[in-house]
């Protein structure tokens, strides 16, 4: 009988792993992420439609004692259409302690900065600084290189005085 239970916790695991690769369950979690930026400022949404293109991670995890670092999977967008997957990868040096998971959102001010970004290895420097949405912070952003980052926190407690940067690959839709 333990043996059965273990068999169908594997099959279930294996289940959750193929869905969560799915497009479709990516673009659930593309199309909520979204939906809550633009809830917390509704005029977030006219920066969006006025960006070259962006790129949004529905979920990106952090985690630190001194040393810390981020992961997360993104999509990339041109003109609404999806053009590419992204990722996300951060390593952090500083007084910092604690885990998280937090929404990211770049928006490319015109296609230099998003064809930059398509090129593949484009990093952001401890100096880009991020905005964290809340209603109003569309009238907050700023672009910098021609590109404005904002955040959402999901969850989690994170203590951090640091520095560290964020590195991003690229890969066109389609492409294996």
């Amino acid at each position: 009988m333990n043996t059965t239970f273990r068999l169908h916790g594997w099959q279930l695991l294996v289940a959750l792993l193929v869905a969560s690769a799915s497009p479709a369950f990516a673009q659930k979690g593309v199309t909520e992420a979204m939906a809550e930026f633009t809830k917390a400022d509704p005029k977030l949404q006219k920066a969006i439609n006025a960006a070259a293109g962006y790129a949004i991670f529905p979920s990106v995890g952090k985690g630190a004692i001194g040393i810390g670092g981020a992961h997360g999977k993104g999509w990339v967008y041109q003109g609404g259409a999806l053009v590419g997957e992204t990722k996300l990868t951060q390593v952090t040096v500083g007084l910092q302690l604690g885990g998280q998971a937090y929404r990211e959102l770049i928006l490319f001010k015109d296609k230099t900065a998003l064809e930059d970004f398509k090129r593949g290895n484009f990093e952001l420097s401890a100096q880009a600084s991020a905005v964290a949405v809340t209603a109003g912070a569309s009238a907050d952003l700023k672009y910098n290189g021609g590109v404005a980052i904002l955040t959402m926190a999901k969850g989690g407690l994170m203590y951090e005085a640091s520095v560290g940067g964020q590195k991003f690959s690229y890969k066109p839709a389609g492409k294996d």
